[in-house]
């Protein structure tokens, strides 16, 4: 993996994020054909798994939002997985630079805005339409960072997907018949979820395993945490939140964060950002078969261009670490 160039342009340097490990010399064509293979599928896997987690546990955090409100929710959300990953990792806090805390605070504000206004939004529209547009932030970052024209044409497909699962729950093309507020807090979710993916890879280059990430959660969780308790205050207490609190942290953000900051040293951002277009169909589906919101026939058409996409980003990626 190598190390981010002092030299790097800020727009250029996650585009140098992470990168597989070349196939050692010693390895015949064949062999080196099937390390490609399987360094490029193993973080595309991370990426897929942490979308089907974090979406599946946003149809949980719809649920209980009637009992603590969408900033009760994500403080509890934050707070349990600061804690338990503080926990598992057990982070050193010496021995690091000014550059290295100001990424870590720069991430858990990242990570506590794309949060915050993802929860406002979801709790004024449906999931779909909101992850919908909350994943056009990481799609102008693929086209952005991008030096390649794969990448450009990839995203266009995966935004042309996006524009047309816009009319899931909201009866046609756009978002005109959706809520406003909560449209505009998916968009600024999403712009928050492209600073997300720059400085979790940073994050994840200057702290080994998953320090980094729970530094940043415990950020998250400190932001957030006034917020939670002047809306839902002493509701956020009650056993049976708490524990419906702990399962949303766990799918919506142990799990999936850790899982995309593995796959972002292993991945670059840009082919990271495009996989992200995945989520409006993961989230669509977890809102079906949790929340009954419905898909139509747009849908999966809408659907079926944004897989597309992405497995064309996918395929794109493995051939150049084959090469």
């Amino acid at each position: 993996m190598p190390a981010p160039s002092s030299s790097s342009s800020p727009a250029a340097s996650p585009a140098v994020a992470a990168t597989a490990p070349d196939p050692s010399p010693t390895q015949g064509s064949g062999s080196a054909s099937g390390s490609g293979l399987r360094s490029g599928l193993g973080p595309v896997a991370l990426v897929i798994s942490a979308g089907i987690s974090v979406q599946f546990g946003a149809a949980l955090a719809v649920m209980i939002m009637p009992r603590a409100g969408a900033a009760g929710v994500v403080t509890l959300r934050l707070a349990a997985a600061a804690i338990v990953l503080l926990l598992l990792c057990r982070p050193k806090v010496r021995g690091y630079s000014r550059a290295d805390w100001g990424t870590v605070l720069a991430f858990g504000v990242a990570m506590a805005g794309m949060n915050g206004l993802f929860y406002q939004s979801i709790d004024r529209i449906p999931l779909g339409p909101a992850v919908t547009l909350e994943v056009l932030g990481p799609l102008a970052l693929s086209v952005i960072v991008s030096r390649r024209l794969v990448n450009v044409l990839w995203a266009g497909l995966a935004l042309g997907g996006v524009v047309l699962l816009s009319g899931h729950g909201g009866g046609g093309l756009g978002f005109g018949s959706l809520d406003p507020l909560g449209a505009a807090f998916a968009l600024g979710a999403g712009a928050m979820w492209a600073a997300y993916i720059v400085f979790s890879a940073r994050t994840g280059r200057r702290f080994p395993q998953a320090d980094g990430l729970a530094l940043a959660m415990a950020v998250a969780a400190v932001i957030s945490l006034p917020l939670g308790i002047a809306e839902a205050g002493s509701d956020l207490l009650v056993p049976s939140t708490l524990a419906l609190g702990l399962g949303v942290a766990v799918l919506s953000s142990v799990l999936p964060y850790t899982l995309e900051l593995l796959a972002l040293r292993r991945m670059p951002a840009p082919t990271f950002a495009i996989l992200m277009s995945l989520e409006p169909a993961i989230a669509a589906t977890a809102g079906f078969l949790v929340l009954n919101q419905a898909m139509s026939a747009l849908d999966a058409l809408a659907i079926a261009l944004v897989i597309a996409a992405s497995m064309g980003a996918v395929r794109s990626q493995i051939r150049r670490e084959a090469a």
